[in-house]
Parts: structure tokens; C-alpha cells; sequence
């Protein structure tokens, strides 16, 4: 399931056209950090090298209130688990906040490690109201007087004239210091050099421990990569549970049933990270073919929900049934925990579900799980290796001249079923945890 807003398209089998690589919306965002960002962000670092002639530079302050901004793509969030909580050790839970994209505020508020009144949320459905929005948000931050902002976006222009625009006298974020990434001018007082072969959560993690370091000897400073703490579990109420328990039971999953999910959408970020759709239709038909107590839920959102009917037809079967549109995302948390496994490809999902106890099938091919996977023993990636895999990463902006994603066409319907078969037998002989009744 793509938490963005997208309708499936049906699959033609490659990726012609190099405009179908990003959705409309992602186009335009990018667009606009391309044309605006440049321009604004070469004009505030002249008046921050200005400023800091007359005022002689940044003061060495403690930090007393933390900013983090990262305003899309809230499955990455998860992986900012570690940094969250080192900066909420360090100033207290009541002195954190988030800036971000009003649609992915949820997973903050699942988490739980921010109180929900400092979560600061963009509306993002049109320019207007993101311009609107984003000015009073800022105004915002500049009322509570915030002192150090934490930019967590990979080279994104507009997150770091955002930084700047916070007021915030500290301000951590990714440097281009050789032109290893896209320019977004010298905005930060404490630059950190962006290293492609630390995990997410450890890169993340070195934007808080930076805090600590005097900005004239960055990019280098002494921090060895240490294992993080567990992923926090999500909590549901048991009205949650019961409440969800009569959904699944009312799209005829029986007592004692074992569900699965599956994902057949990609965030429409980048679409090429998607496994076709006839290869879910056929994993579902395999699952049911093997396993007389096993359900199937396909998910995805309530745009989404007549294409994922049209999948639920195909596999022609009593046991497999429409989720799309039937769940808030704070309740798929809850059917997640309801449920065995679930198969997806790279997106949003893979990391909200770290949050619960079921077990991950993320299937990877544009990037890379060295990188991105989220860090939970619940999770099994499934990645080709091929040689031009991974093509798009943070240091090009996520762009790429693929035309043909071979990369997820490689992963066949018999790895991932071995896969899922592997993890069903073994979940059986633990003792019952999600079995619908």
C-alpha cells in the first residue's frame, strides 16, 4: 500500500517514458527545489556569511529546544527512532518538535516519542495552501523561540532554507562539500559529510551526535556506529483490536484463521520500485493453494480500492479480500498486528510495520536494503543485486535513466513464496500471537 494518494495504473510490463518515474506531485516538488531552491538558497547563504561578518558567527549555546524537519517520505521516519529518542534524552520529550507534511504526521503520533501538540503539520494538496501553511508553521517556530533545528532531507534545497528561514542559531544538516550532491548553498552551522555506505538510522543518528562537535572541525569528528535501540512497538487499545478483529471477521476470515497481507502499490515517489501486479495475483493464488487456514488481505488506499478489487477477482478465491479503504492508517497498524506476514515492496509499509509484530517480506530493487531496510529482526528483504542496482540514491537527487525496472522484474513469484512459506511454517510452531478470533 502507497500511503500517497495514487491511482494503480495497469501494468504495460516496462517504463517507457521517463515522466512516468515520479508522480505529478513529486514532479512538482522537485521541479520547484530545482528552479526556486537554487536562487534562494545562494541568496541565504550571502546574508548568513553577512550576518555572521557583523555578529562574529554563531555563539557555542546548549541547546534547550530541537527542531527536526523532514516533511515526506514518513516511512524513513522510523528510521530516525534512535535520533528522536538521543534528542529527547538530551532536552526533554516537551522541548522536541517535527515539521512535516500533514498526511505523514501519523506515523510521529504512532511512535509516540513527540507530544502531539509539537508535531507542526503542512498542508501540502495544493501551493497555496503549502505556501500558507508553511509561513505559519514557521512563524510558529520562530514564537517558541526554537534553537536548534536538525534538517533530516537528503540535499533537498528547500528543507535547508527552511533551516535557515526557523531562525534556529544552531542548524545540522548534509553538506556538499565537493560537489557530491545538489547545491543547497552553506546554510548550516554544523555541516555533516553525507556517507552512501551508513545505514539511514545511522546517518540520522550522526545529525543529533554532531551537536556535540565544534562546527570547525566538521565534517570529522569520532563517532563509532553502535547498535541503536529496538524499534518501539505500537500500541493499540483493546477496542482497537476488537474493533478490527470483527472487520477482518466480516470480509470472512474465520476463527482461527491466519492473515495475510499483501502490498501490490509503491509509493508514488518512484514508481519503479514496484513489483508488477500479476506476480501478487499469483503469490496470493500459491499462499491459498498451500495454506487451508491462511487469509489474504490486499491493502491499499481508498482511491486505490477498485484496482485492488479487480486483483482480489483475479485470484478468484473466498480467502482473499479487499482492505483498501477500509482502514484509517492507525488502524492497518492495528490489522498489521492482527496478521502473520506482510509482502511489499520498498515503501512506506516496509517501515510502519517494524512498528508491530508482523513479519516483513520488503522487496528492494531501485535501492537498497543495506540502506534502507528498516532494522527489525521481523524483517526479510528480498533484493537482485544486480549490477546497476541500486541506480537511484540521495547523492543523484533519486533520478535515473530507467527504463526498464529488471531490477524487481528479477525478484520471481518463487523467491517470495519460499519466503513467505519459510516464515509461515515457522510462526506456527511459536505460539499463537495473531490468529483471528
Amino acid at each position: 500500500m502507497g500511503f500517497k494518494k495514487r491511482r494503480m495504473a495497469p501494468s504495460s510490463g516496462t517504463l517507457p517514458e521517463r515522466k512516468t518515474f515520479f508522480s505529478r506531485k513529486a514532479r512538482t516538488l522537485l521541479w520547484i527545489d530545482h528552479i526556486a531552491g537554487v536562487p534562494i538558497c545562494f541568496f541565504l547563504t550571502w546574508l548568513r556569511r553577512a550576518g555572521d561578518a557583523f555578529s562574529g558567527g554563531p555563539k557555542d549555546e546548549a541547546c534547550r529546544k530541537i527542531l527536526f524537519l523532514k516533511l515526506a517520505e514518513q516511512g524513513s521516519t522510523v528510521l530516525a527512532h534512535e535520533a528522536l529518542s538521543k534528542a529527547v534524552a538530551r532536552v526533554g520529550r516537551e522541548n522536541v518538535y517535527f515539521l512535516v507534511f500533514e498526511e505523514n504526521r501519523f506515523i510521529l503520533d504512532a511512535l509516540g516519542l513527540i507530544p502531539e501538540e509539537n508535531v507542526l503539520a503542512v498542508r501540502s494538496h495544493s501551493a497555496w495552501a503549502m505556501a500558507t501553511s508553511g509561513l505559519k508553521q514557521l512563524l510558529e517556530i520562530r514564537r517558541k523561540e526554537i534553537d536548534t533545528c536538525v534538517d533530516m532531507e537528503f540535499f533537498t534545497r528547500v528543507s535547508s532554507a527552511i533551516a535557515a528561514l526557523t531562525g534556529a542559531r544552531r542548524r545540522v544538516g548534509f553538506h556538499t562539500y565537493f560537489g557530491e550532491g545538489p547545491y543547497r548553498g552553506d546554510l548550516f552551522t554544523h555541516r555533516v559529510l553525507y556517507n552512501p555506505h551508513l545505514h539511514t538510522s545511522v546517518t540520522f543518528t550522526s545529525l543529533v551526535s554532531a551537536l556535540d562537535v565544534d562546527p570547525r572541525k566538521l565534517p570529522t569528528f569520532d563517532l563509532v556506529p553502535s547498535p541503536g535501540p529496538p524499534l518501539p512497538q505500537f500500541q493499540a487499545t483493546p477496542e482497537e483490536v476488537r474493533e478490527m478483529r470483527q472487520l477482518v471477521s466480516a470480509l470472512g476470515v474465520r476463527t482461527g484463521g491466519r492473515l495475510l497481507l499483501l502490498n501490490a502499490n509503491a509509493s508514488d515517489l518512484l514508481p519503479l520500485r514496484k513489483w508488477e501486479e500479476q506476480n501478487y495475483v499469483a503469490l496470493g493464488r500459491r499462499i491459498l493453494g498451500e495454506f487451508d487456514d491462511a487469509w489474504i488481505g490486499f491493502t491499499g488506499t481508498p482511491e486505490e480500492a477498485p484496482a485492488i478489487e479487480a486483483l482480489v477477482r483475479a485470484v478468484g478465491s473466498p480467502r482473499c479480500f479487499c482492505l483498501a479503504g477500509k482502514t484509517t492508517l492507525r488502524q492497518l497498524l492495528v490489522v498489521y498486528g492482527l496478521s502473520e506476514i506482510l509482502v511489499t515492496n520498498d515503501s512506506g509499509p516496509a517501515h510502519f510495520a517494524a512498528l508491530t509484530s508482523v513479519d516483513v517480506v520488503a522487496l528492494f530493487g531501485p535501492e537498497t536494503p543495506l540502506l534502507f531496510a528498516a532494522p527489525s529482526p521481523r524483517n526479510h528483504a528480498i533484493w537482485a543485486g544486480i549490477v546497476c542496482s541500486p541506480c537511484v540514491n540521495v547523492l543523484n537527487n533519486r533520478q535515473t535513466s530507467c527504463r526498464d525496472n529488471v531490477c524487481m522484474k528479477r525478484i520471481t513469484v518463487d523467491q517470495v513464496f519460499e519466503t513467505v512459506c519459510r516464515i509461515y511454517r515457522q510462526r506456527a510452531n511459536q505460539p499463537t500471537q495473531t490468529g483471528i478470533s
